[in-house]
């Protein structure tokens, strides 16, 4: 059994300091890390990526255009010999794989699946964000 959780929502942003801008002065909330193509805020539970949109839809290996919206759900699981196996159960449950899982420059291990309407989960391990008992991602260092 999966546990019922999301860990991220990623949004792809055109450009990073006015969505900064948006999110830190509008509505008062502190990055808990920052770089020239993403930040991430610490929510309840979760967290909420701003990334690049072209630096998001390269990583799922997909193409910015007009139809194609881009954000990701991501699901953390705690080790990273988890990550394909899931890919492949929901490959085989009706999703479309979109990058095989592997290991990305950032660190970590991690893979993109489609669902059948095209929402988008990258299936992630990442050794520096812990993932408690009941699903609750926490940015560590």
């Amino acid at each position: 059994m999966v546990q019922q959780q999301i860990s991220v929502v990623t949004l792809g942003v055109d450009d990073l300091a006015r969505s900064k801008r948006f999110y830190g002065e509008g509505f008062g909330w502190k990055p808990v890390f920052e770089s020239d193509e993403i930040a991430f805020f610490q929510m309840n539970g979760l967290m909420l990526g701003l990334w690049l949109k072209s630096k998001l839809t390269a990583d799922m290996k997909q193409e910015a255009d007009g139809n194609f919206h881009a954000f990701a759900l991501a699901h953390n699981v705690s080790r990273e010999e988890d990550v394909a196996p899931l890919i492949a159960r929901l490959a085989d449950h009706g999703g479309a794989v979109l990058r095989e899982a592997d290991a990305p420059p950032h660190g970590g291990f991690r893979g993109y699946v489609a669902d059948p309407d095209n929402h988008v989960w990258e299936i992630a391990h990442n050794p520096a964000w812990p993932v408690d008992e009941e699903g609750h991602v926490t940015f560590g260092t």
